[in-house]
Parts: structure tokens; C-alpha cells; sequence
């Protein structure tokens, strides 16, 4: 499927990052700061959507527009699967941590 693609390169490179220091580490010399915002204020969304809020709660407390948060709702119901994955990855993360933590 991507074995052709001008991004692979990219895409191993994300895959070689260890930690959420390493990932920003990279993202702050890759993108301008406003693309690091736009990534979050969607991944927010993401999180915020999955948890049944609607749009215009997103709006008010994301700050998110409307029109972005009805982009990440078409791609969290039908786009390719990249965000319902890491939800439930983070999900399952969680759960071993409480796991741990007991």
C-alpha cells in the first residue's frame, strides 16, 4: 500500500522515535508552530468526539472551528482508521497502567 510513497521515508522516521520527548524533538524542527497547533487542536477533537461531545461544546472548549471539528468527524468515522488506532491503543495503555498501579 505505501511501498511507493514519497512519505515513507517520513513515516519510518516517526516509527524510530522512542518517547514523547524525541516525538517533539523532531515535530518542533519539522513544523512551524501553528502546525503543531492545528495537529493538536484536531487530536483533541479526536479525543473530545470519542467521548460523545458535540461540535459545539468541541468548539467552545477546544477553540477548534466548526469546520475542523466536522473534518475530524468524517475522518474518525470513515476516513483511514489512523485515529480510532491510537484511541484505542491509548486505551489499552491506560488500562495496563491502572493495572500496574494496583
Amino acid at each position: 500500500m505505501i511501498k511507493n510513497k514519497p512519505s515513507l521515508p517520513l513515516y519510518k522516521a516517526l516509527l524510530a522515535l522512542k518517547n514523547a520527548e524525541e516525538v517533539e524533538m523532531f515535530l518542533t524542527d519539522l513544523c512551524t508552530p501553528s502546525e503543531i497547533q492545528a495537529m493538536t487542536e484536531r487530536w483533541n477533537a479526536v479525543k473530545m468526539l470519542d467521548q460523545g461531545l458535540p461540535y459545539r461544546k468541541i468548539y467552545e472548549q477546544g477553540g477548534v472551528s466548526t469546520a475542523t471539528v466536522t473534518r475530524v468527524a468524517r475522518c474518525l468515522s470513515s476516513g483511514a482508521g489512523g485515529y480510532r488506532l491510537l484511541l484505542e491503543r491509548m486505551d489499552t495503555q491506560k488500562k495496563i497502567e491502572k493495572n500496574v498501579e494496583k
